[in-house]
């Protein structure tokens, strides 16, 4: 059993942090800037809560944390009441932000000057998989670091990789939102053509599912954008901010992201619609409007 703390308790962070408590069986202590979220965690889980993230990080082996952005992160972890200034000696700090690299390298060179390690370790599988505690985890760190952190991590994921040197995680998170954007698009677009042609989509998704077609977002979301139900998962908005992460390093690392740029602007349209908290799928409702 480890000593360890958890910043951010939105959507994802709130069972994870449960993970590392119940699952992890660790003394778990949360931060969440609307104090009534920490102390209903606490409650839930006979955990412990603190005032800011300093509080929260001393004296722990393990700080965990999840926030919305570049900024949030810097606020957490280097502001006024941040966690770098009570992290122990050789302790690790996990970031599980989907944040940019340039942020996670510039952390990761404050953490080495304090004595500390730092790992970035954004996570896919989204509000369900972070409730069942089966998230996929890409971390950025040193080896030592990464395999001192992984068994803590395994709570909340059922695989945990080390993709390279910090940042590298950020990067591989950047591949898995560029893949989705494309694939959500085309599933959008399939399930419209299809209404347009009068078939049967429930039927026909059932047989192309098993195909070279299928994939996570036909299996799961599929059911609901048939309905026009758009209140499941990651929300557009989250999307957006993740896209515009991946376009800003593709000007730096000279990639081509066409796609990525195209499903970013159509985004913004669903953005238009009034559907910024909607989830991913809502593609379809920018074609059926």
């Amino acid at each position: 059993m480890a000593k360890v703390a958890f910043i951010g308790l939105g959507v994802m962070g709130y069972p994870m942090a449960g993970h590392l408590k119940t699952r992890g069986e660790h003394e778990v202590t949360v931060y969440n800037r609307t104090i009534a979220k920490a102390q209903a965690w606490a409650q839930e889980f006979k955990g412990s809560f603190a005032a800011t993230p300093a509080e929260a990080a001393q004296g722990q082996d393990y700080v965990f944390c999840c926030v919305g952005n570049d900024d949030d992160l810097r606020e957490v972890t280097l502001g006024k009441n941040g966690a770098f200034h009570t992290m122990n000696k050789d302790a690790v700090f996990i970031d599980n932000t989907t944040a940019s690299a340039e942020v996670a390298r510039e952390l990761d060179k404050e953490a080495r000057k304090r004595g500390f390690h730092f790992i970035d370790a954004p996570v896919s599988g989204g509000q369900a998989g972070a409730v069942n505690g089966v998230l996929t985890v890409m971390c950025g760190a040193d080896e030592a670091a990464f395999d001192k952190a992984k068994p803590v991590i395994s709570a909340y994921a059922r695989s945990v990789g080390l993709m390279g040197a910090v940042g590298n995680g950020q990067l591989a998170k950047m591949m898995n939102q560029i893949c989705i954007a494309g694939i959500v698009q085309g599933l959008a677009e399939a399930i419209h053509f299809g209404k347009c042609a009068g078939l049967d989509i429930q039927t026909v998704i059932d047989v192309l599912s098993k195909g070279a077609a299928g994939s996570w977002q036909m299996e799961n979301r599929t059911p609901t954008m048939i309905q026009g139900e758009y209140e499941f998962g990651f929300a557009a908005d989250w999307m957006r901010k993740d896209l515009k992460i991946c376009l800003e390093e593709a000007d730096r690392n000279g990639a081509t992201l066409a796609l990525t740029a195209l499903v970013d602007q159509y985004y913004k349209d669903v953005q238009k619609l009034g559907g910024g908290r909607w989830d991913t799928s809502s593609l379809l409702a920018r074609l059926e409007k």
